[in-house]
C-alpha cells in the first residue's frame, strides 16, 4: 500500500469520484492510478462528507502538496456525528497545486469495532 504523499511531485491527468461518494481514483500523466476507498463491512459506514475545492485544479500542474490528517470523535472542536454509534473519525486530505487547494473530507462511524479509515493505494 502507497502512502498519500506519494501524489506530491506528480501530475494528474484526472480525478474521479464515484456516484456513491466512497471512492476516487487519481490518474497521473505518467499513467499511474491510485485509488482512495474504504473497505465498506458491518456495522460501520465511511464515505466522502464534503470536497472544498475544484478537483479541476488539480489536474494538469504538479502536486505541490497532498497530506492526510485525521481526528476521532473525542475531538470537541469538530461537529459532532449525527449518528448515534460509538465511535466516528474524521479524515482530510489536503492537495494543492500553483491552480488552488483543495480538500477532501471523509467521515467514518462504526460500532467501536469496525475500522473508519480509509485506504489509499496504487492499483497495478
Amino acid at each position: 500500500m502507497n502512502k498519500f504523499s506519494e501524489l506530491a511531485g506528480q501530475t494528474l491527468k484526472s480525478v474521479e469520484v464515484n456516484e456513491d461518494r466512497d471512492k476516487i481514483l487519481f490518474v497521473t500523466t505518467a499513467g499511474r492510478q491510485y485509488r482512495m476507498f474504504h473497505f465498506q463491512d458491518c456495522c460501520e459506514q465511511v464515505s466522502i462528507e464534503d470536497i472544498c475545492g475544484d478537483l479541476s485544479d488539480l489536474v494538469g500542474v504538479p502536486i505541490l502538496k497532498a497530506e492526510e490528517t485525521s481526528s476521532d470523535s473525542a475531538d470537541t472542536y469538530l461537529p459532532s456525528p449525527e449518528y448515534t454509534d460509538e465511535t466516528s473519525t474524521w479524515t482530510f486530505y489536503n492537495m494543492a497545486t500553483i491552480k488552488g487547494y483543495v480538500t477532501i473530507r471523509w467521515f467514518g462511524t462504526s460500532n467501536g469495532y469496525y475500522s473508519e479509515s480509509v485506504n489509499f493505494e496504487e492499483v497495478e
